[in-house]
């Protein structure tokens, strides 16, 4: 079946801008299998539909739109695409830019009447944000077999649903997480597209870059445990109050890591326990964020925040632990592949990235590309995440023209499923 859908990126972002909304925080949240990610996951089946390409979703999770008119081989595809799901309050293009930017480039090859010479995929990855369960790129954690699938299967949210019951309530078998060989197999060469998260192509003056590399990363669970009691009875000399030495501890992550030369380090959330206002906490759980190119720098600034909080803690009467929740190491792009996207698109700079995505975690198994596109406000992760129409349109296009060359070449690349 040959669909002819034209389309623009501006135009499907349009339609599905009102999925998700968040009007306590603004933006939008759209946690994975949330009633907002479900839909959207509906709406791509459908716009993949409408071009009559072939759909299926992964034991993972993984939605798979295939545009392959010759039938080809699957193995060895190539494959673009992103995540539909947003951290709370998220911004409209973190993930959507790049599903509704593949869905536009199938678009254009048509147009221009390309004859692939391979199979083409679009991909939605779940849970890339982490925003539920707290583990980033969940979906291709497990499909090149980096995450253990009980662990997976056993992660709970806030509201304590487990990650294995909400897969059987969105018909995924929990006992089949985990790597798929055959699914890696499919990956020839993996491009995937996405709204820069700085100021780079600000600065740079340019609407597309191609990514170098991805920063080291890990988020961590800091928990301190100590008496819970009455906010007017209890004197302040008499308190294990485990709030006062969550709050140095913020601050000291903002000291320790301005040491480090190009460290991020972040404290985005806060919990106490039991949470009234007119109560002494028992126990402040806060979850710390940490990135450096440096992997053993990354490892030093954890190091010295875990031994701060741990003194902040004793100072009080209360006690520290920190719990690794995930870890990913720093990544860089293949620089053959690299350099290949740089001469489908002449004078298009390279950027490196702070921010993690799928792309990094399946670089360890197959060649893999990002584009990014330009945000002006510079701003991520917030409702303040913009792109101009015409640039999102450049980067369709630039996403085209480079799918265009590995869809019609001669070489086909060998995959790694080890």
């Amino acid at each position: 079946m040959t669909t002819s859908v034209t389309t623009t990126v501006t135009s499907l972002m349009s339609a599905i801008a009102g999925v998700g909304t968040d009007p306590t925080r603004g933006g939008y949240s759209r946690p994975v299998y949330s009633a907002a990610e479900v839909e959207l996951r509906e709406w791509f089946l459908a716009e993949a539909a409408a071009r009559g390409l072939d759909t299926e979703t992964d034991r993972n999770g993984i939605i798979w739109a295939w545009w392959n008119p010759a039938g080809h081989p699957l193995e060895g595809a190539v494959v673009t695409g992103s995540h539909l799901d947003s951290v709370p309050g998220g911004g409209a293009f973190d993930g959507p830019l790049g599903v509704a930017s593949a869905l536009v480039a199938v678009d254009r090859l048509r147009a221009r009447g390309l004859r692939p010479r391979r199979a083409l995929a679009l991909t939605v990855f779940p849970e890339e944000e982490g925003s539920r369960f707290g583990r980033a790129c969940l979906g291709s954690l497990l499909l090149t077999g980096a995450m253990d699938p009980a662990t997976a299967a056993g992660l709970t949210d806030d509201d304590g649903t487990t990650y294995a019951e909400l897969c059987v309530a969105n018909g995924l078998d929990p006992a089949r997480l985990g790597r798929d060989e055959e699914a890696l197999r499919r990956i020839g060469r993996f491009v995937e597209l996405h709204v820069e998260q700085g100021r780079g192509l600000i600065d740079l003056g340019n609407p597309v870059a191609v990514a170098s590399s991805i920063i080291g990363h890990g988020r961590w669970r800091v928990t301190f445990t100590g008496q819970g009691n009455h906010a007017g009875t209890t004197l302040l000399a008499d308190r294990r109050d485990p709030m006062i030495p969550a709050s140095r501890t913020v601050l000291d992550v903002r000291r320790i890591s301005r040491v480090y030369r190009g460290a991020r380090a972040t404290v985005g959330r806060i919990v106490p326990t039991p949470g009234g206002t007119n109560v002494i906490a028992s126990r402040v759980d806060l979850w710390l964020d940490v990135r450096h190119p440096d992997d053993a720098v990354t490892a030093r600034i954890v190091h010295e925040i875990t031994e701060a909080a741990s003194m902040a803690a004793a100072h009080e009467g209360c006690e520290s632990t920190i719990v690794q929740e995930s870890l990913s190491g720093s990544v860089s792009f293949d620089p053959v592949f690299r350099d290949r996207l740089l001469d489908d698109l002449p004078g298009v700079p390279v950027l490196a990235t702070g921010a993690g995505h799928d792309a990094g975690v399946l670089a360890a198994h197959v060649p893999t590309a990002m584009l990014f596109v330009r945000n002006p406000s510079g701003v991520s992760h917030s409702p303040e995440e913009h792109v101009e129409d015409a640039d999102a349109e450049r980067g369709a296009e630039a996403l085209a023209d480079v799918l265009a060359d590995l869809l019609t070449s001669d070489d086909a690349p060998a995959t790694d499923a080890s």
